[in-house]
């Protein structure tokens, strides 16, 4: 089972991504878009595990500490690894430290299961796009420059998922398992 650990964005902002996922398609390009009903902010791809082990790794998630919602800006817009060769179309993710604090504390927990830590430092992004050429590369920028700034908006997170991830011919389609809701932050007594 293909699986992964994200955020879901709300419906309100997947709206404005499309809009402007609409505005870039005009462009003469060979992007494979992505569909913002299932556009997430990855903690933790955890790729193929076996059935069996999708238990313990919920439990695994719902032993961390813990966590307060986090505030996310859904801002700016770029390419991986450049505009030069690009292979990704993204949309930035701003937050505070806490959101990559939790993606460490995610990715700590399970590798006592025996998933591998990521190697690159965790950047969280939106993938709108994935070029299958670089083809229509210049009316891409055009109209992104158009949007700018580009500001798609804000949000509290306050639970992750664990995910399984469906191949199909439209895209992958994404299937919640688990919910882990984040606890509200607590008034402390002065």
């Amino acid at each position: 089972m293909r699986t992964f650990v994200a955020i879901e964005i709300p419906a309100e902002i997947c709206s404005r991504i499309q809009k402007l996922i609409d505005a870039l398609r005009r462009a003469p390009s060979d992007v494979r878009w992505s569909r913002p009903e299932g556009l997430h902010i990855t903690l933790k791809f955890l790729g193929e595990i076996p059935v069996e082990k999708v238990e313990q790794v919920k439990r695994q998630l719902q032993s961390l500490q813990p966590v307060a919602p986090v505030a996310i800006n859904i801002a700016g817009a770029g390419f991986f690894p450049n505009d030069r060769a690009p292979r990704v179309i993204w949309l930035g993710i701003e937050a505070p430290p806490e959101l990559g604090q939790l993606a460490a504390r995610v990715e700590q927990s399970l590798e006592s299961l025996g998933i591998p830590k990521e190697n690159r430092p965790f950047a969280p992004h939106l993938t709108l796009g994935r070029f299958r050429a670089v083809d229509g590369l210049a009316p891409l920028l055009g109209i992104l420059r158009q949007q700018e700034p580009v500001q798609m908006g804000s949000f509290t997170a306050a639970e992750f998922s664990l995910y399984e991830s469906q191949i199909a011919s439209g895209g992958s389609i994404y299937k919640k398992i688990a919910r882990f809701p984040f606890t509200p932050e607590t008034p402390r007594a002065g």
